[in-house]
């Protein structure tokens, strides 16, 4: 299989990184630091990844945000203009097809991030169901994240007003004469941004970035570690066409507006089961699971109460280098999902020692105005 490069494929060989096949492309998994050692930089200072497999769509017209409402049960119409929310496609069985990025940059126009792995079958049922809006595929763009305590210091180096940008919230800036658009925002629990630049200017503009003591290059090992730390959810482990946003624990992301009572109750697919699960509660739980002892428990690992019987099942796990123990996210029957209820883990046919935890496992540190 031929894999597609993004333009920072070159600078990455350059950098000596650990290249690995990724949603059909060549992508660092790591670079000579390591996971453990890139994942502790970015938490301490500031790790920059090349993202630029991820898809990039504007989608305008004359009612584009009434229409798109229709397929992610967000008040998108109460965005302003620059202003950035976390969405959930959603289909007709009240399943996930995709979480995605949404920011209104005009009236009649959207900026939307989707995951590499959905992009093709996103983009097909964004075209299916908007009939009518332009749907521009940004095949064109980087995308590359520069996040942790320090990225805020190395990016107000060259864009003035930056502590007016708060969490969601996205600008259009010129840096050494490069054109990109900024959001302040990321996957890794941290303080960040998420820069889209053209193919063109993405090695120049990694390269400026790189010059930086608190910049490091850090690969998707470390990106994977730092979301589970963070309790967030990925896309074919936490997220499915048949897991709904209430038993992943997302009803935060549906606008009041859009639930029970609300002045746009559901008009997007699925709501019919969405709204009844937010009401009764669903049967199963999204939680975090804390493992005794130094294995880890890691995707499609089954979780038995203590007289045996399956309870659940880990949807991600590895080992934590922030606190310095694994650290698993699973879902689990509802009655097993409340904090400090003790279960475990089987591993290799050894049963692990666990106890449910409130996610995140590490505080989030987004900025807030």
């Amino acid at each position: 299989m031929d894999l597609k490069h993004t333009s920072l494929y070159q600078l990455h060989q350059e950098l000596g990184a650990k290249l690995v096949p990724f949603a059909g492309f060549a992508m660092p998994v790591s670079f000579p630091l390591g996971i453990i050692k890139e994942h502790q930089h970015t938490r301490e200072q500031a790790g920059l990844f090349d993202v630029s497999h991820m898809g990039q769509l504007i989608i305008s017209g004359e009612g584009v945000a009434k229409a798109l409402e229709a397929l992610v049960p967000v008040d998108l119409e109460a965005l302003e203009m620059n202003q950035q929310s976390y969405a959930l496609l959603t289909n007709e069985g009240g399943g996930v097809i995709d979480d995605l990025m949404v920011t209104r940059l005009e009236e009649n126009k959207f900026f939307l991030v989707i995951n590499a792995a959905c992009k093709d079958k996103d983009i097909s049922h964004l075209r299916a169901n908007l009939k009518g809006l332009d749907i521009q595929v940004l095949d064109d763009q980087a995308l590359l994240a520069l996040q942790g305590p320090s990225a805020k210091d190395v990016i107000a180096r060259y864009v003035d007003g930056l502590e007016d940008l708060g969490f969601m919230w996205g600008m259009q800036a010129e840096i050494e004469g490069i054109s990109c658009y900024i959001n302040r925002a990321g996957y890794t629990g941290e303080d960040g941004f998420e820069i889209s630049i053209s193919n063109s200017e993405a090695e120049k503009f990694a390269r400026l970035l790189l010059i930086h003591k608190e910049v490091e290059a850090v690969g998707l090992g470390a990106r994977d570690s730092l979301r589970l730390e963070s309790g967030l959810c990925l896309y074919g482990h936490e997220l499915s066409e048949d897991i709904s946003p209430v038993e992943a624990g997302l009803i935060w992301s549906i606008s009041k507006s859009r639930r029970l009572a609300g002045v746009k109750q559901g008009g997007f697919l699925g709501a019919e089961r969405i709204l009844e699960q937010i009401q009764t509660g669903a049967s199963i739980k999204r939680v975090g699971l804390k493992i005794d002892g130094r294995v880890a428990a890691r995707e499609g690992a089954e979780l038995v109460s203590e007289d045996g019987s399956r309870i659940g099942e880990v949807s991600s796990g590895g080992f934590g280098p922030t606190i310095g123990s694994p650290v698993a996210i699973a879902y689990v029957q509802k009655e097993f999902a409340e904090v400090g209820t003790e279960l475990q883990a089987v591993v290799r046919n050894k049963k692990l020692a666990a106890s449910v935890c409130k996610l995140p496992f590490v505080p989030q540190s987004y900025y807030r105005k």
